[in-house]
């Protein structure tokens, strides 16, 4: 089921970090989105989530950038979510 490993990070204004466990969490397994093509993922810490192949990393990293700004977590700026295979 969870046949890929993503590295999440966030971009912030100028600052880039790993994208928080908590905010992994509230949006993977608690599935705020109400979109059902991202109940295939399961965060694995900070910055970290496994994925099955089922899940468009491209898609998956839009909508969190999405939903992570639509909740403020920027504090008023655009919160830019890239994924990428990780190692």
């Amino acid at each position: 089921m969870y046949a890929r490993k993503l590295a999440a990070e966030m971009t912030i204004g100028a600052e880039r970090r790993p994208v928080p466990l908590e905010w992994l969490d509230s949006f993977c397994m608690r599935n705020f989105t109400g979109s059902a093509e991202f109940d295939d993922t399961l965060p694995k810490g900070e910055g970290m989530l496994e994925a099955g192949l089922s899940v468009d990393p491209a898609r998956l990293a839009a909508a969190m950038s999405e939903w992570f700004t639509k909740r403020g977590k920027g504090n008023g700026a655009a919160v830019v979510v890239e994924l990428r295979e990780a190692r």
